[in-house]
């Protein structure tokens, strides 16, 4: 009964990954041999991102738990899992560099954000700019308006400055 109740709780320690995560993505890894494989954990060895082989029959029943029942049918083949609690495009990046040299690996399924994803989605989403790179655009966009505001400003008053001193001269003189 024991083997049962630690299958029911790695079953729930997946649903928990499933449901904090923004990101899971499904892979194939036939064919990857050792070295590649934990070449590819030590690349995806960032904050909040884990990557997990999974037993398909507790992958599925934790994705049913969670509500994601279409996606359940769909696993089959050996699996491991992306869960990325934060960063969406960083793991879908690695994952997609990794797999132009090492062809091997295929890019099965995804969810994003409760959202199913194709391999072409995912791939599309690995194209982003990292989120540090889309903040500092956001923020650059932001700044524009407000640079060009302080210019105008900075030029009236130095306008002003001229007009006052060139009345200070003529008076001066």
């Amino acid at each position: 009964m024991a083997n049962m109740d630690e299958k029911k709780q790695v079953v729930q320690e997946i649903k928990e990954k499933l449901e904090e995560s923004m990101l899971v993505v499904c892979t194939d890894f036939r064919g990857l041999k050792v070295e590649q494989i934990s070449d590819l954990r030590r690349k995806l060895r960032l904050p909040e991102v884990e990557y997990r082989v999974l037993k398909n029959t507790m992958f599925r029943f934790a994705l049913k738990e969670a509500g994601y029942e279409d996606i359940a049918e769909q696993i089959s083949g050996p699996n491991a899992v992306i869960f990325s609690k934060n960063d969406p495009v960083g793991p879908a990046q690695i994952i997609f560099d990794f797999a132009k040299t090492n062809k091997q690996l295929e890019v099965k399924i995804g969810i994003l954000e409760g959202k199913l994803l194709s391999p072409e989605d995912i791939k599309n989403l690995a194209q982003l700019p990292p989120r540090d790179v889309l903040l500092g655009q956001v923020v650059g966009t932001m700044q524009a308006p407000i640079t060009s505001f302080v210019r105008v400003l900075n030029a009236n008053l130095t306008g002003l400055v001229r007009a006052l001193d060139g009345i200070r001269e003529q008076k001066a003189g």
